[in-house]
């Protein structure tokens, strides 16, 4: 028996997931680190971190395994997107990981699309360039930190800083690549016209491989600290969501994935580039050769149930601790006593800007028609029908782009709540299917390393063999009435808003805002 290694450098935690050629899991661990916002809107991380919870993942999943490490075939890499780890040319990180829900580029993002143009940036990179994306980091370093500036050899991306830690190459893959607005998608390589309009050079940006193409190779060095052994190919991977619809299967036209993490992501497989000429999505490369994909977020998904949590209900967290319950159970069970609609309460989930359709870093949150006779538990249930209203808002778009949509798959934290699936079902009026694989992302990078070592001969074949549907919820015709009805009425509230948003930014922040 062969097996396969998965990596997944996520935002609050790095998963290790080791799982067998058939994809069964064989053991799975993830170690948490924390965020640094120091200052209002900056979200930052030290790329050390992510190192430590790799190598110690690994060591973990190994001993509590007893896997022999010879017996691993190959790693996979998968991580957030849009993340700016600039290092020298040792390696070493020049400061804090700039990471993809920081807030701070609005004015570097303005000024790409001015010098590029709106439509010349979605024609090379698929999207409409917008403050989350990498080059807009590079650029603020640049001008706001001149003498770490000096000092970049290489652009990384997240996951892949721990690459270079396990095979000392500097690598990234079209997919993550694709988040940095440096690619062009069309033809799968750096564009040299996106760096002579940003003066950067190409040399700090690193090799750019197929999903499932060998990186590199695990050093001695690594061996010694992680417990693998030395020379077990390490696979380009794939940016996180990339990587998740290769865990779920959404590798052809028609399937979509959507994904219940700290973000929420709608993610559409398709055969061909197909871009918005409004920019209300973001399109880029699939890890599949020659595919592509079209994805959506919702910047705070899990991330607007975990705010509610930590800052309204300790209540329920330490009835969780008392009871050994998870306390998402207990607030779900709380949801599940109100009614469609949370009795005309209304959740906007832009607790940190939003991202699509509107790309607008100064949203924010909105409970909107709270009165008396709502409790605790409407406002629970609120908020995860807002989530799903947001998610809607992309399945729209892509609608509108003429995309088919045979089936929705759901991964993610989220996706272990029966409301929250029922919930999604009715919202968007179609099912909701769950895989046999809830670890997300890490199984994925696990898939594409089943390819990269040579066990499967393209990742269709892996998918085939690894994949398998598991459930699906059905969408009731009283709840699709209901829902479309309040989703009417959430759409309509952000144009009613934006304006205000600005002003609201004013007041905290006179003149930095335009």
């Amino acid at each position: 028996m062969r097996y396969l290694l998965g990596i997944d450098i996520g935002t609050t935690g790095t998963k290790v997931l080791l799982v067998d050629e058939r994809g069964e899991v064989i053991a799975g661990v993830v170690n948490t680190y924390p965020l640094s916002s120091p200052h209002p809107d900056w979200m930052e991380q030290d790329p050390a971190y992510w190192w430590q919870a790799a190598r110690e993942g690994t060591r973990q999943v190994i001993s509590a395994s007893s896997v022999n490490p010879r017996e691993i075939a190959g790693v996979g890499l998968t991580g957030q997107y849009h993340g700016a780890v600039l290092v020298d040319n040792r390696g070493q990180a020049l400061r804090p990981c700039i990471l993809w829900c920081d807030q701070r580029t609005a004015q570097q993002s303005e000024g790409i699309r001015e010098i590029v143009g709106r439509e010349k940036l979605l024609e090379i990179t698929g999207s409409a360039g917008f403050p989350y994306f990498t080059a807009c980091k590079i650029l603020w370093v640049r001008e706001n930190e001149p003498s770490v500036y000096e000092k970049l050899y290489k652009l990384l991306l997240p996951k892949d800083y721990v690459r270079f830690k396990l095979t000392g190459t500097f690598v990234t893959d079209v997919t993550d690549a694709s988040g940095t607005l440096l690619l062009d998608s069309r033809r799968r390589k750096w564009s040299g016209e996106m760096l002579q309009y940003l003066q950067l050079i190409p040399d700090i940006l690193p090799e750019c491989l197929e999903s499932a193409d060998v990186s590199g190779y695990v050093t001695e060095q690594a061996a010694q600290m992680t417990g693998l052994a030395k020379g077990i190919p390490v696979i380009a991977g794939a940016g996180d969501q990339a990587a998740q619809a290769v865990g779920n299967g959404i590798i052809e036209e028609g399937l979509i994935i959507c994904t219940l993490g700290t973000s929420g992501v709608i993610f559409a497989s398709t055969d061909t580039l197909c871009q918005d000429p409004q920019g209300r999505v973001d399109s880029f490369c699939h890890a599949v050769p020659g595919k592509w994909h079209v994805m959506g977020v919702v910047q705070s998904a899990g991330g607007s149930l975990r705010w509610f949590r930590d800052s309204l209900c300790q209540y329920e967290s330490e009835q969780a601790g008392r009871t050994g319950k998870d306390v998402y159970q207990i607030l779900a069970q709380m949801a599940g006593q109100v009614g469609i609609g949370s009795e005309d309460l209304i959740f906007l989930p832009y607790l940190n800007g939003e991202r699509h359709p509107y790309c607008d870093p100064l949203a924010r949150g909105v409970f909107f028609g709270l009165s008396l006779r709502h409790t605790k538990s409407h406002l629970i249930r609120s908020v995860m029908e807002g989530v799903a209203y947001g998610l809607r808002d992309s399945l729209e778009v892509m609608k509108e782009l003429e995309l088919p949509i045979r089936e929705v798959r759901l991964s993610g934290g989220g996706s272990r709540s029966q409301l929250w699936r029922q919930i999604l079902s009715g919202v968007n009026n179609t099912d909701i299917v769950t895989m046999n694989s809830t670890e997300g992302a890490a199984f994925g990078a696990a898939i594409l390393a089943g390819v990269g070592s040579g066990i499967y001969k393209d990742i269709q074949e892996a998918c085939s063999e690894m994949v398998r549907p598991i459930d699906a919820i059905h969408p009731e015709n009283k709840a699709v009435a209901l829902y479309n009805a309040y989703y009417g009425i959430y759409r309509s509230l952000y144009p009613l808003l934006k304006r205000k948003f600005l002003e609201l930014s004013r007041v905290t922040h006179p003149g930095a805002v335009k």
